[in-house]
């Protein structure tokens, strides 16, 4: 191969599994009652949407839950509803991680999330060695900075710009199929792995690595 492939990931349902009911049950632990109208696996609707999507600030976010619930919130008991969506963390998926950067092909990740999320993954508490996100990738394509989310085309595409490199370069590893269907309309190649599934010896075998 005489080029590298880019390799962008989803975090939730890829890079950990997913859990929707132990972020609603945490939601519902704090306050926030009618927390299933609001959470999705893939794209979070309402003011938790506007979140996500860059409409309001963490602050904004939290003050606005706080009047809905009719109690005030704080900072750190929304983090800990939302860091609820992490079930399991995966080191074999850390270790292959690590293997594609040594191998050389460059590593993004692309997700839909807010900063209740990164404060916790892009800290040290996140793989359990002290290490964050910003150790496994090169750049992080957030949603919540963004100010758009998958699956529009105008993240995908900003996503691209930002590779520096032709859709066909790029393999797309996300459990969601629309999203890989938006990434595919724009010639990118997809993985659709479903949630907390081993995706390794697929992703290693497109990037043409043995297992």
């Amino acid at each position: 191969m005489s080029r590298k492939l880019h390799v962008v990931f989803d975090l939730g349902g890829v890079i950990f599994r997913l859990d929707k009911m132990q972020a609603i049950h945490r939601f519902k632990e704090i306050g926030v009652t009618q927390a299933e109208d609001f959470l999705d696996d893939y794209a979070q609707q309402g003011i938790f949407g506007d979140l996500e999507s860059g409409k309001l600030t963490a602050r904004q976010y939290c003050d606005e839950l706080s009047r809905i619930v009719g109690k005030s919130l704080s900072m750190q008991e929304l983090e800990y509803a939302w860091t609820g969506y992490a079930a399991e963390l995966y080191q074999r998926n850390f270790d292959a991680l690590l293997r594609l950067r040594r191998e050389g092909f460059p590593l993004s990740l692309l997700s839909n999330t807010n900063p209740f999320m990164m404060r916790w993954a892009r800290s040290s508490e996140f793989d359990g060695n002290g290490n964050g996100l910003d150790y496994y990738f090169d750049r992080l394509y957030l949603s919540y900075e963004m100010r758009m989310m998958k699956p529009s085309s105008e993240i995908f595409q900003a996503m691209i710009d930002g590779e520096q490199t032709s859709p066909d370069n790029i393999l797309f590893v996300d459990d969601s199929a629309r999203n890989c269907q938006a990434a595919a309309s724009l010639g990118i190649n997809t993985l659709n792995p479903s949630n907390g599934s081993d995706w390794r010896a697929d992703v290693f075998s497109i990037v043409g690595l043995e297992v």
